[in-house]
């Protein structure tokens, strides 16, 4: 017997995920919404060359197609979310039917009835079942993370559910030190120098309720990140990460895109301001020791439904106390060693990837003085250990741009 789950962008049920005898799993579009003029984007991976939808899809085998396995957490996370909903991690159309009333962005995945259409979507925690699984939420990636709500005290709450939040709480990291301050203190520095990025701060972990017990965690605080895929009276904004606009499964995002083909991509959809913000944010990361920029650390916002803007920064995290010698989790003109890369590098990336050669030029030399400037000056405000600051600032020191 066929299973199928229905999808929505929106309110829009633009399509079916079936559950195919032998395991295996199939997702179509519906026929109103591939005759559909102004139709909401789901993915640049749907979307050809000249701009029209791609609507044949083929079956895949357990796993479901790579935009939607994209929604799922990865690793420790979708271990945990699976366990509490009897779930096997890697059965994801049984993971994400569970988890599909509050997925990133402005996708929602329900069970289909055959009236899909004039269904109402569940969107807040009141609005579920008190049999519904402990949490329905899922965020991408493999850090621990929980939806949140802020509360008038300043504290979090974890709803009981996991839906609804609007913030997310990431959480210490099991095995290394001072990571929640680590990321902070690398947006607060991003936020200097003119990176657009969402609002965050630190909470202490007794001042969040609805906290489950995880074991022994690396710290005591967790860093609260404002969600950007939600707006105000909890409407959402549709986001994909590059992941998912280059179709590929999250195990393969340090593989087959290069920081290249990223920029060509954002300077084709996002024009002049797209094109400067990425320059910015790779320049940062080069500059912080930021091994970890791979393609599901990069997002494209759908405010309008149609149009792609590049989302605020997230997950920018100096990586080099941890893995000391780290690499660019991509290729850069044919590197990934960041003591590589000089002026040639980013002269190769604007000649190569058909770019506007001062335009990169400049932004790159504007953020590097920036980033110098501003962490040289405030690095002792920051609430880090002395091994980190120190490491950070030998490794900035060696970057030849």
């Amino acid at each position: 017997m066929i299973k199928s789950l229905d999808v929505f962008l929106q309110e829009q049920c633009i399509g079916q995920i079936s559950l195919l005898p032998g395991e295996s799993t199939f997702f179509s579009f519906y026929e109103d919404y591939i005759k559909d003029p102004n139709r909401p984007i789901l993915s640049q991976s749907f979307m050809s060359k000249t701009g029209e939808l791609i609507s044949q899809t083929k079956p895949m085998r357990i796993r479901l197609h790579p935009f939607f396995s994209n929604l799922l957490p990865e690793g420790y996370l979708r271990d945990y979310l699976a366990a509490k909903n009897h779930i096997k991690p890697e059965r994801e159309f049984s993971l994400i039917e569970a988890l599909g009333v509050d997925l990133p962005g402005a996708v929602m995945i329900q069970p289909s009835t055959g009236a899909s259409s004039q269904r109402i979507i569940r969107e807040t925690p009141e609005e579920i079942p008190s049999e519904s699984p402990p949490y329905r939420f899922s965020l991408a990636g493999i850090q621990l993370k929980f939806s949140a709500l802020a509360e008038r005290h300043g504290g979090l709450t974890i709803p009981a559910s996991g839906v609804g939040g609007t913030w997310i709480v990431k959480l210490p990291s099991i095995n290394f030190f001072q990571v929640p301050e680590n990321e902070y203190a690398m947006m607060t520095l991003a936020r200097q120098v003119g990176i657009e990025v969402p609002e965050c701060r630190l909470v202490s972990l007794e001042d969040i309720e609805g906290l489950p017990a995880l074991g022994s965690l690396q710290g005591h605080f967790a860093l609260a990140v404002k969600r950007f895929d939600r707006g105000s009276d909890h409407t959402r904004i549709h986001m994909e990460d590059f992941a998912q606009v280059y179709g590929l499964y999250p195990e393969q995002k340090y593989n087959n895109v290069s920081y290249t083909n990223i920029a060509h991509m954002i300077w084709t959809l996002c024009g002049e301001k797209g094109l400067s913000e990425y320059i910015r944010r790779l320049v940062f990361s080069i500059l912080i020791g930021n091994g970890d920029m791979h393609l599901k650390n990069w997002s494209f916002l759908y405010p309008d439904g149609h149009t792609p803007i590049l989302s605020p920064a997230y997950d920018l995290l100096s990586t080099i106390p941890y893995i000391p010698g780290d690499n660019l989790s991509l290729t850069l003109a044919k590197t990934k060693e960041m003591h590589l890369c000089n002026e040639n590098v980013f002269v190769a990336l604007a000649e190569k990837a058909k770019l506007p050669k001062h335009l990169v030029l400049t932004t790159m030399k504007e953020t590097t003085e920036a980033t110098r400037q501003h962490w040289f000056q405030n690095k002792k405000t920051l609430s880090l250990d002395q091994k980190i600051i120190l490491t950070i600032d030998a490794h900035m020191k060696s970057i030849p741009i």
